[in-house]
């Protein structure tokens, strides 16, 4: 599990780490991972030009004591003071190591810059003078200390001005703005520094494969189509059959025992999945919504009266209302923009918020679609889907990520690890699919249990 934490959490953590160090040994173990991070980026040190811009605080000082270990090493250190209240023990010894403090308009051409302009502390937004020097480097590689200087840390949103990293080295443990978008998008690849603090429960993570794994219902030796759950699935339309065919493609990836489905898309359904029941019966868990257009309110009504667990999906979303238990919603920005009636670039620019707003309104786990994915309980958790390509924005992806969690529900995940277990699977399937090209969802859903598989070995 990667686990991010708030400031709040991580300065209480440090604070007490802190307490049973000798002064200034938590900065070197940090300052000593950044330089670690900076000459793997660079691939040699020796002649190598690093420019520093350097804040009050302790990020400063981890980019000023970074410096003078590269300087030591042959590195050419120049920093750029942004403030007059730079940690001094920092700078002396980038000084004494040959580094030197220089006027932005005065450094020279850098090989990269190291970002240590405001801490997890700060204020989001960037002053005028870090601005303006950010502007003279544009298009130097950037290594963020901790985070990006100017995001907002503990929610993932953006102000207007921040810094764009192509590399983040964050220490102790990641931070909220590392996994939540947009705010991750600004961080690039982020490398963790262990400083062994004892962290409190995260209140966002990001399963693993092994997570994942453990979590993914397997058979036992004595188990059937039924003690491995049925799931019911109610979509498509005359309009939209394909969402149905989609759907059914998702639910009937192996994670469940059966899938049957009722609705105007069964011919469609049966001949893509003849192994599909088309007729009613018992279920442990439904999949509505998808492609469902007019039919839609009807289907969400009969599914919710069998008191089941179920996935809410696409067209049935404007029916839903608070409880009852074991629902799971999975808008996109725009459907969740509609739901709570804000504007979707709202929704776009504090996901997270939002995310946890619907889950609260609704009493119902919260599956918000994207780059990184957010599934919010109502009690606030979050976990965060970083599997997954860009070519996964496709038509038709939602309609199988619907039917897997769906699987999963009925295969006897509670709604929370069903939706994230489920999105995790439909990004690595969509990875594994793509291979760094084009895709189609129907061959997303066939990846699946083969992904599945890859996590047994």
């Amino acid at each position: 599990m990667r686990s991010a934490h708030t400031v709040e959490q991580v300065r209480a953590a440090e604070a007490t780490l802190m307490s049973r160090l000798p002064e200034g040994a938590l900065m070197q173990r940090a300052a000593a991972g950044l330089a670690v991070a900076i000459s793997d980026l660079l691939g040699r040190v020796y002649a190598a030009k690093v420019l520093l811009l350097v804040g009050a605080g302790d990020n400063g000082g981890d980019a000023l004591w970074a410096g003078a270990m590269l300087a030591r090493r042959g590195a050419a250190v120049e920093a750029v003071l942004l403030s007059s209240k730079v940690h001094e023990a920092g700078l002396a010894a980038l000084r004494s190591s040959g580094g030197r403090a220089v006027l932005a308009a005065e450094a020279h051409r850098p090989d990269v810059v190291v970002d240590g302009i405001v801490g997890i502390g700060g204020r989001p937004g960037l002053r005028d003078e870090a601005a303006e020097a950010l502007a003279l480097f544009e298009g130097v590689p950037v290594v963020a200390v901790d985070v990006p200087s100017g995001v907002d840390v503990d929610t993932g949103r953006l102000p207007d001005r921040h810094v764009r990293a192509d590399l983040t080295v964050t220490f102790g443990t990641l931070k909220i703005a590392h996994l939540v978008d947009p705010a991750a998008q600004s961080c690039g690849v982020v490398h963790l520094v262990d400083l062994a603090l004892d962290l409190p429960e995260p209140p966002v993570e990001a399963l693993q494969p092994v997570d994942v794994a453990r979590l993914v219902p397997t058979p036992g030796p004595f188990g059937h189509k039924y003690t491995r759950g049925v799931v019911g699935v109610r979509a498509g339309s005359e309009t939209y059959p394909g969402a149905a065919v989609l759907c059914t493609s998702g639910a009937g990836s192996g994670l469940a025992g059966m899938v049957r489905y009722s609705g105007s898309a069964a011919d469609a359904v049966r001949a893509r999945h003849p192994e599909v029941v088309a007729s009613e019966g018992r279920v442990q868990a439904w999949v509505v919504g998808s492609g469902g257009d007019t039919d839609a309110e009807a289907a969400l009504a009969d599914a919710l009266s069998d008191g089941v667990p179920t996935v809410v999906d696409a067209d049935a979303l404007i029916y839903v209302e608070q409880g009852p238990p074991g629902l799971v919603l999975t808008p996109h920005a725009g459907e969740l923009a509609r739901m709570l009636d804000v504007e979707r670039e709202a929704v776009e620019a504090d996901q997270l918020g939002f995310a946890r707003r619907a889950a609260s309104e609704y009493d119902a786990v919260v599956l918000l679609k994207g780059r990184h994915t957010l599934v919010a309980r109502p009690d606030g958790r979050v976990r965060v889907t970083t599997s997954g390509v860009p070519w996964l924005a496709v038509a038709g992806a939602g309609d199988v990520l619907a039917g897997v969690i769906g699987s999963l529900l009925a295969a006897g995940l509670d709604p929370w690890d069903a939706a994230s277990v489920g999105s995790w699977l439909h990004g690595a399937a969509a990875t594994q699919a793509s291979g760094g090209g084009p895709l189609t969802a129907t061959r997303v859903a066939d990846a699946i249990p083969e992904v599945v598989q890859g996590l047994a070995s």
